[in-house]
């Protein structure tokens, strides 16, 4: 792959779902030729009418490919395609995985190693933006691993947003997870605050606008803000999703001992509303049914 134009090469995405699917066509857009593979095919299929190639199994889909790249659910759904013989006996010789998805450090480093033992080279390489970033092609992307690797991938990598190497194996997942630790607790606030304005009497439309460029405004304020007083709770993000990585933060942060008490409180919360709520598969900004249930109102 070194020294060639990669967007005459092949990419193997596994994992079309909310966000693979949008970047699947950035990829396609940018001349890139990708073969896509998901477990519900339906969600493959439809990406047919863009020009992608659908495979109908892992193997089939990294056969040929020089970019591997992984959005799925979780490390473990990465972790049990890298381990499957038949996947990597299909890899070509040096074929780069590239793991999107949003994982433990520690999966990332255990993956990292396996795939270093049959001769490929791995970085991981998590986004945050949601689908309005995958759709626009905007997606902040922390890649960790080797930096000679991850020149070889920045230019596909770009086809679908920014992409920053952050250090070397399992530093892009932490950066996600303080990156989720940011948004979750951001989330939090802003649903209180919009509440606030909501049970004063102030036009919360208006309040967002005018806190606009001001030291409290954000990509979260403006979006979510709009999403809670609109009772718009359609997901781009996942509340299972920021569960998963909440528990993955905390988890890291154990092990590193550290106590994050404004995370582990935002934790609880998701944690009822996914469990308690039925909120699961609703977005993230449904914290706000949270902080609306346990303040007597409904949206």
């Amino acid at each position: 792959m070194g020294g060639q134009d990669l967007a005459k090469e092949t990419i193997a995405l596994l994992g079309t779902g909310l966000m693979g699917a949008p970047m699947t066509r950035n990829l396609l857009k940018s001349g890139h030729q990708v073969q896509v593979w998901n477990r519900s095919s339906a969600k493959a299929e439809a990406l047919a009418t863009h020009d992608a190639i659908i495979c109908k199994s892992p193997a089939e889909v990294v056969s040929g490919a020089d970019v591997v790249i992984t959005m799925l659910s979780d490390g473990v759904a990465v972790g049990s395609l890298i381990t499957d013989t038949a996947v990597s006996d299909a890899m070509q010789a040096g074929a780069v995985w590239v793991d999107m998805s949003s994982a433990k450090p520690e999966e990332a480093r255990a993956q990292a190693a396996h795939l270093a033992g049959l001769g490929f080279d791995h970085l991981d390489a998590p986004v945050s933006g949601g689908t309005k970033g995958a759709e626009a092609a905007t997606l902040a992307i922390m890649v960790g691993g080797n930096e000679s690797v991850f020149a070889k991938v920045k230019s596909v990598l770009q086809a679908m947003g920014r992409p920053v190497h952050v250090g070397p194996t399992g530093s892009g997942q932490l950066s996600k997870l303080a990156n989720q630790a940011i948004v979750a607790v951001t989330i939090g606030v802003v649903a209180e605050a919009m509440l606030l304005i909501q049970r004063g009497g102030a036009d919360p439309a208006a309040v967002r606008a005018a806190l606009k460029g001001g030291f409290a405004d954000s990509v979260i304020l403006q979006q979510h803000g709009e999403r809670m007083t609109e009772g718009n709770f359609e997901p781009g993000g996942l509340s299972k999703f920021q569960l998963k990585d909440l528990d993955n933060l905390l988890n890291e942060a154990n092990q590193l001992g550290l106590n994050l008490p404004m995370a582990q409180d935002i934790r609880g919360r998701f944690a009822h509303f996914c469990d308690a709520m039925d909120g699961g598969e609703k977005d993230h900004s449904g914290i706000y049914l949270e902080l609306l249930a346990r303040n007597g109102g409904t949206v």
